[in-house]
């Protein structure tokens, strides 16, 4: 091995050192730090855990009827919105619908799931991929699991839970509402009745009407395919004699953070793409630390994505919008929202205005993220998934990779053939890199003595090295350069592997049941022998 070689090598075994180093006596004490912190804050508020929002846990509760239970009061404060002034929310739109807390917002005890979902009359979703309901109260989407995605590797354990009601522990939903400049708004207050029979089925809409007591005849038409979109059509009819202005707006509400890797390899947070600002991404720390971003388009969409999960608004593609991310944190809880507003449209008396919007919530197939964008023509929608910087290496060898495992039905081993096959595309490379290096092997006598004859004139060294070089016609990097081309491509893969939701619970062979986690073996457990995981 040449010095320059070894110089390398040595160079990348320093940065790795580096980089462990860090992790175990730098980042390392100040995440257990920072935990800490938030532990006591959380104890000195009364001792309430952060909710894991979106985390899978077993249903005690039957599944929601068509319609069922009483209408209850919601338990969410009053909009924010300035309902004198219409024009408001079309210059800079700020605490659309339920606000985020105050700092001196207490509120009143958190139920659990099945009590909140109890607490309300509701519409029972029953889709091939999605189960769940709405809340009459509010017209809220806030109770959605994923029936085709489990907890665990155990096919018998709890679905994916996505969405969670706004009174219970892990607040997750998504409201539509109007507002006017006469006082009427439409918010997680207002009482719907179900004009449709019957749960929502990709067959069967959700038809909700409400009636105000000034002439306003609002009517809510939800509709959902066989995977995880919802279309909303908000209509609004005037049967008074005055002239009305309104302007619909949407948002998505969470309380705390979902249990993930933490990697910064991968974005987790608040998300959006307008035509203006083009892709905005904001880690759940950093909006509690800027508190609120703002961005508008006429095409593009906004919302809050998990690794493999996803809720967004879609407003009407062409349709004048303004969003907003949302971030604080208050009774020792982080709060989040993403929502948007569009201008607001003037209803004559007798007249009826609609508006149509969309939400996605559920799991981030690429192969269904890709036919949403071409089929609805959704600006950037495939930009959900975080292909990455090298996202021009990473879908080549997602396609790749999917393909292989429609043939062998197996991923690991389709992982192992895409390995395969890099390393025969890069053999040219690699077997220049050796034929230069088995050429730099035996000129190791002559350097050798190169070295000695000018050891104390360190530049005719390198002089009398470089006409070695020249003469022998040998590069000296050419060992490295196959590997400096490689590393891209070999991150791009594992990116894919660690983003593709396909290797989520997949199987290889004999003790490795989940793709998407660690070894379970280790020398620590003796190789799986031991029952307990090493960490």
């Amino acid at each position: 091995m040449t010095e320059e070689n070894r110089s390398f090598l040595l160079a990348i075994l320093l940065s790795i050192a580096v980089l462990i180093g860090w992790n175990l006596f730098v980042a390392g004490p100040r995440i257990a730090e920072e935990q800490e912190r938030i532990e006591r804050e959380q104890r000195a508020a009364g001792g309430n855990q952060v909710p894991q929002a979106g985390d899978a846990r077993p249903a005690t509760g039957d599944k929601a009827p068509a319609v069922t239970g009483d209408t209850q009061p919601a338990t969410s404060a009053p909009a924010t919105l300035d309902a004198t002034n219409p024009a408001a929310i079309t210059s800079a739109p700020s605490g659309i619908g339920q606000p985020i807390p105050s700092a001196d917002t207490n509120g009143a005890p958190a139920e659990t799931r099945e009590a909140a979902i109890a607490a309300g009359r509701r519409v029972a979703i029953e889709t091939p991929s999605l189960t769940g309901s709405i809340n009459l109260t509010g017209a809220l989407l806030d109770d959605l699991e994923l029936t085709k995605y489990r907890e665990t590797t155990d096919p018998s354990s709890p679905p994916i839970r996505l969405l969670e009601p706004a009174a219970s522990n892990d607040t997750y939903y998504i409201e539509h509402g109007w507002a006017g400049g006469s006082g009427s708004i439409i918010n997680g207050k207002t009482k719907w009745q179900a004009e449709s029979r019957g749960p929502l089925t990709p067959s069967n809409p959700a038809v909700l009407i409400h009636r105000t007591a000034d002439g306003l005849v609002f009517r809510r038409t939800i509709t959902v395919d066989d995977n995880y979109m919802f279309t909303v059509r908000q209509e609004v009819e005037n049967t008074s004699s005055e002239a009305r202005s309104l302007f619909p707006y949407a948002f998505i509400s969470r309380e705390g953070e979902p249990e993930g890797e933490n990697i910064w390899i991968l974005h987790e947070g608040l998300i959006g793409v307008s035509q203006k600002d083009g892709l905005t991404e904001v880690d759940y720390s950093d909006i509690i630390e800027e508190r609120r971003k703002v961005f508008e388009g006429t095409s593009g969409w906004i919302g809050i994505t998990d690794k493999y999960w996803a809720a967004a608004l879609i407003p009407d593609q062409g349709s004048t919008f303004k969003a907003e991310m949302v971030g604080r944190r208050a009774g020792g809880q982080n709060f989040y929202q993403t929502n948007y507003a569009r201008a607001s449209l003037p209803i004559a008396p007798g007249a009826k205005v609609s508006v149509d919007g969309r939400v996605f919530a559920g799991a981030k197939r690429a192969d269904l993220i890709r036919a949403y964008e071409a089929d609805l023509n959704l600006d950037r929608f495939n930009l959900m998934i975080d292909w990455g910087w090298f996202w021009f290496i990473t879908k080549p060898l997602y396609i790749l990779l999917v393909a292989i495992y429609d043939v062998v039905k197996n991923y690991g081993l389709a992982i192992i053939l895409v390995t395969v096959l890099i390393k025969i595309a890069f053999f040219p490379l690699a077997n220049k890199s050796y034929v230069s290096m088995s050429r730099m092997k035996k000129l190791q006598p002559e350097m050798e003595r190169i070295r000695e004859r000018f050891s104390d004139d360190r530049t005719r060294q390198q002089q009398a090295m470089m006409e070695l070089y020249q003469e022998e016609k040998i590069n000296p990097m050419a060992g490295c350069l196959p590997i400096l081309l490689q590393i891209p491509v070999f991150f791009a893969l594992y990116k894919v592997l660690f983003v593709s939701i396909e290797m989520r619970h997949a199987p290889f062979f004999g003790w490795v049941q989940d793709l998407s986690a660690p070894d379970p073996t280790s020398i620590f457990n003796l190789f799986g022998l031991l029952p307990y995981d090493v960490p």
